[in-house]
């Protein structure tokens, strides 16, 4: 194949959660430009109709659905849907996510429960639900949306969510695992692990650790709303078709520095 194939999408169809905003929309938009059929779902229905309408203005074939991620009726009618309308999917990207900050020793039982549902719950229920139509079909890719956070410790100074970094830490095992045991059937499972976006979730780490997080990024900078649309077509196309449980860092080589 040349270039062009390689990173071509056509004919395609993702599913993509989250997909109403922040990383998830600009992810989704890359697909479609790449020539895929979307599926964009959260729990805020308006926002991903918003995005359906956009695209599809645009020639794009694409279809919005309201849907808990960590409840398994929810991720089964995307599922159905998505195959009585496309026949077939080819990519998932678990992208929903959550946070709660709060000091390690004051975490509240709840939060930690409500987020480990969203981040890594839903993460394995989408991917099993999934992995079984690209099993019978012997292709697919599934990319887990992890964190830099999932790497390691984070200095309280910065993020003091421990929640969100256990499972961010837990996604990329269950990728690599996952990956390991998916392999045999030529379906790809990879993650991105994100530094700093100015998304709507991380407004309130920028807010206030902002200047801290820009101090420890050689980039100088936060992501852009192009800056994930590359590793994310990579990993969808037939460009990665020999890489398997990958963890791959966008993060302006804040993790390449020795700290």
């Amino acid at each position: 194949m040349n270039i062009q194939e390689l990173f071509s999408l056509k004919g395609k169809t993702a599913i993509v959660t989250g997909g109403g905003r922040g990383l998830g929309q600009q992810i989704a938009a890359a697909y479609a430009e790449a020539g895929a059929n979307i599926v964009i779902c959260s729990r805020n229905l308006d926002a991903c109709k918003k995005i359906v309408e956009t695209l599809q203005e645009k020639g794009v074939r694409a279809l919005a659905f309201k849907c808990d991620v960590s409840n398994p009726e929810d991720i089964e009618h995307v599922v159905d849907e998505t195959l009585k309308e496309f026949g077939r999917i080819d990519i998932l990207v678990n992208n929903s996510g959550t946070s709660w900050g709060a000091p390690a020793l004051e975490m509240p039982a709840d939060k930690w429960d409500k987020v480990m549902d969203i981040n890594l719950k839903a993460v394995f229920l989408f991917s099993q639900a999934v992995g079984k139509i690209m099993v019978n079909q012997r292709s697919g890719k599934i990319i887990n949306i992890a964190s830099i956070a999932g790497l390691g410790g984070q200095d309280p100074l910065v993020m003091d969510a421990i929640g969100y970094s256990a499972s961010k830490g837990a996604v990329i095992t269950l990728t690599k695992d996952l990956a390991v045991k998916l392999a045999p059937y030529n379906v790809h499972v990879n993650a991105i692990a994100p530094g700093f976006f100015p998304t709507k979730m991380a407004k309130a780490i920028l807010d206030y650790s902002g200047e801290k997080i820009l101090e420890r990024t050689p980039a100088g900078r936060f992501g852009s709303n192009d800056d994930m649309k590359g590793p994310a077509l990579f990993l969808a196309s037939d460009a990665s078709n020999y890489v398997y449980g990958h963890i791959l860092v966008v993060d302006g080589g804040t993790t390449a520095t020795v700290q």
